[in-house]
């Protein structure tokens, strides 16, 4: 049976446009283009066209697409790239600290390891010193991709008019990802780069501990959000007992984060957030990155996604394909709903560095999870969810 839609209001949709970043696109076409002529051999002759970012999801690194053409072995090819940036730190950054090199080393390890679908990577700057900021370039991969904005959840986008089964099929794909990555076998070691902390063996801990410290940083020198602390003294009242064994992280497990084609998944994107940890961190961020989407629809009277990415349905699948069953979702969702709400309200800092919004008088009218959040922490949220 579906549920009624949770009574969450809204008062202001969210942003239709982001903006991420203060960068002058014409200086880094010219700086970019003087970096490949020092990489490829000197009859490459490279040049840069087409570049520009996206603003079709995600809030934290700067993407820029781009179309490089060079010669190599006698022929001029045009190659579709993609380059991650880190943010300058004028331009109120998510994350305190910005690992271009953990993440293209990521990406390379899942490439060699496992069959999950990531992008080529090519080249790394991890000292910034080409374009004046850490970054690394890898291989276009065209797809579709779920819209942060509008939400897909609000309709009018291929995803939310597509028929049930297609839907299905997506959701039963992007579980097999999770469950294919935490495959990778020897996780601690194979990706020991991604470690969090000297505490070794407590995963989750050590994990609760980075995202700490990352809401100190957002909330250094402003107003700090006594919704999120409160969440994370319920986490420290409400500690699983039992902490499964460790597996890579993805960390932005959510379906704005992959590139799709008939309706399977071509490209896993994002890593900023990867590490170790335990499975539920990827599986409830899976399933809250869709609550998140599907309270806003709520929040505003649109009938959203009800039957899509089903907490159940998630974890039996998971389930079938690892034979893990998923344990204290409600926990993990909890701490995924916590999380989200720092970013929000960095981005919402953002916005007021940006002059799109003033600083409200409460903080916590940055949070757009700010009501399931409560919900969560009350323990009312989850009495009518499937």
């Amino acid at each position: 049976m579906t549920p009624a839609p949770r009574p969450f209001a809204m008062t202001q949709p969210p942003d239709t446009e982001l903006r991420r970043s203060s960068r002058d696109p014409s200086n880094l076409q010219s700086r970019l283009e003087t970096w490949l002529a020092d990489l490829l051999p000197p009859e490459a002759a490279p040049t840069i066209t087409n570049l520009g970012s996206t603003t079709a999801t995600g809030m934290s690194s700067e993407t820029v697409l781009f179309d490089a053409e060079w010669t190599g072995a006698g022929t001029r090819e045009i190659h579709p790239l993609v380059a991650r940036l880190a943010p300058d730190t004028a331009d109120v950054p998510v994350f305190p600290t910005y690992d271009m090199a953990g993440q293209f080393e990521a990406l390379r390890v899942v490439a060699a390891t496992s069959d999950v679908p990531v992008p080529s990577v090519r080249w790394l700057d991890a000292t910034g010193t080409a374009i004046g900021t850490p970054f690394f370039v890898m291989d276009r991969v065209d797809g579709l991709v779920p819209p942060d904005v509008m939400p897909y959840t609000f309709g009018d986008n291929w995803l939310h008019d597509a028929p049930v089964a297609d839907q299905q099929r997506l959701q039963d794909a992007t579980v097999s990802v999770l469950a294919r990555l935490h495959g990778i076998e020897d996780p601690s070691e194979r990706f020991s780069f991604l470690r969090y902390g000297d505490r070794p063996g407590d995963w989750l801990g050590a994990h609760v501990a980075r995202r700490r410290d990352w809401y100190e940083f957002v909330s250094a020198g402003g107003p700090r959000s006594p919704l999120i602390e409160r969440g994370f003294d319920w986490l420290d009242s409400h500690w699983p007992t039992e902490v499964g064994d460790p597996v890579l992280s993805w960390g932005d497990a959510r379906i704005g984060n992959v590139l799709y084609r008939d309706f399977a998944p071509v490209a896993i994107l994002d890593w900023e957030m990867a590490g170790i940890g335990p499975r539920e961190l990827d599986v409830a961020w899976l399933l809250n990155s869709h609550r998140v989407f599907e309270d806003l629809a709520h929040g505003f009277e649109l009938p959203g996604l009800p039957d899509f990415l089903r907490i159940g349905d998630v974890a039996s699948e998971y389930e079938r394909l690892t034979g893990y069953a998923p344990r204290d979702i409600e926990f993990y969702m909890t701490y995924a709903s916590i999380q989200f709400a720092i970013v929000f309200l960095r981005t919402g800092q953002r916005s007021v560095r940006f002059g799109e919004r003033e600083m409200p008088d409460d903080v916590d009218e940055f949070l757009y999870n700010r009501e399931p959040l409560q919900a969560m922490i009350d323990g009312s949220y989850w009495a009518d969810l499937p």
